[in-house]
Parts: C-alpha cells; structure tokens; sequence
C-alpha cells in the first residue's frame, strides 16, 4: 500500500491510497505533527515507504495508516495526553514493570481487563492524592 495524498484536522491525519481507500490516525501518537501548524504540516516528502517532515524531525510509514491502532485506546490516549505523568515512577507506585507499562501505551502488548483495572486504580488513586492535597 502506498499513500498519495494527506490532510489534516484538529486531531487526524488522512491519507489516501493508491486505490482511493481512505485512512485515518490519530495525531496522538505523532506529538510533533499533533503540534505543529498547517504550515509545517504541509512541509513533507513522500518517501518509498512513508512520509517524511524534516523540520518537525516526524515520519509516518504508509502501513501505519492500516494498522488496528491509528485509534489509540482510552488506557493509552490517557497516558498519551498527560506527559507530566511520569510513566517509570508510575508503574513502580501500581506495581508493574515499566517497560510493559509503555509497551501498553504504544501499543505493542495489550493489557488483560485485570491490568488495565489496576492501571485504572492507581490513576483513581494518583487522583485521590492530588485532589487532598491543600497548602
């Protein structure tokens, strides 16, 4: 597959295909595009496997746009769109490894419904902490 024509709104980025079958993924997983203004975003070349933005140091390969995950999951957009959180810390305060922490926010392993419960628990619970918190 390989994509011939893109475009943007708030949240996505569009392609289309060499079929004319259309795509979309969420910006949250490219930061530096998700960002960047319509200028810089229009400031690309189109590579033998991806898309390129030099200036915003960002590429997207064309099998990307097909994958199962253009659409991040509600476990990894929290994580995606709270950075201040760091994840090493986090994970040692839920009690899981780190490195599967982030393998579950980039989407290389899926957690069980049990794991997801007791990520969603220590974000409840980091929550809690910060809402008690007065000076």
């Amino acid at each position: 597959m390989k994509i011939t024509r893109i475009w943007f709104d708030a949240d996505y980025i569009y392609g289309v295909d060499d079929s004319g079958k259309e795509y979309r993924q969420s910006l949250l997983w490219y930061p530096n595009l998700h960002k960047a203004n319509d200028i810089d975003r229009l400031n690309y070349k189109f590579g033998f496997r991806g898309i390129h933005w030099r200036e915003l140091d960002e590429d997207i390969s064309f099998d990307s746009f097909a994958d199962d995950d253009a659409e991040p999951t509600l476990l990894q957009r929290f994580f995606l769109t709270h950075k201040e959180i760091k994840i090493s810390e986090f994970a040692k305060r839920i009690g899981i490894d780190a490195t599967l922490l982030r393998n579950y926010i980039n989407g290389f392993k899926k957690p069980s419904k049990e794991r997801e419960q007791t990520i969603l628990n220590g974000i409840h619970a980091l929550a809690k902490d910060y809402a008690a918190t007065s000076f």
